[in-house]
């Protein structure tokens, strides 16, 4: 018998709780508690395996940071732990302490490889400005608030 694979860890550093819900919302098995009618009728005509959503079947772990200085240090324990985070999913703004860019700055020295998705409605910095100073990689990317499931599932499942 085969051991389940280790969760895939994320990361959200954001200043607004309802975010960190809406995450957990689209990348856990939350939003199955709440199905819609259609679900509900896929699961009568095919049973419940069959129609069952392919986001509560993902093992996704999702921690939360609430500034930026938490999820700085955040990583820097799981690193420590053998943890590692496998994206980090990073506001632009979260007052009082460093906005995302600065978070960003220190999150490059403890992990420079770790993938991270800045994320807002607006920005104190261009892309272009971001992308100048941090690299145009896949390791930066940008997620416009308000966003939607397929976005943020694409984006920390590689879907």
């Amino acid at each position: 018998m085969s051991n389940p694979p280790s969760p895939r860890r994320l990361l959200v550093i954001d200043d607004s709780e309802a975010i960190h819900t809406d995450f957990r919302r689209i990348l856990t098995d939350e939003p199955l508690k709440s199905r819609g009618e259609l679900d509900l009728m896929a699961d009568a005509l095919f049973g419940p395996e069959a129609a069952g959503s392919s986001v509560g079947k993902t093992v996704v772990e999702v921690e939360s940071a609430y500034q930026g200085e938490e999820g700085v240090a955040r990583v820097r324990e799981a690193l420590a732990e053998g943890r590692p985070h496998a994206l980090v999913f990073l506001d632009y703004r979260m007052p009082p302490g460093w906005n995302g860019a600065e978070t960003l700055r220190h999150l490059r020295r403890v992990a420079p490889c770790l993938p991270v998705v800045l994320c807002s409605a607006y920005s104190d910095y261009s892309w272009a400005e971001l992308q100048a100073e941090f690299g145009a990689s896949q390791l930066l990317r940008q997620l416009r608030k308000p966003f939607n499931r397929q976005q943020v599932r694409e984006l920390a499942l590689g879907d």
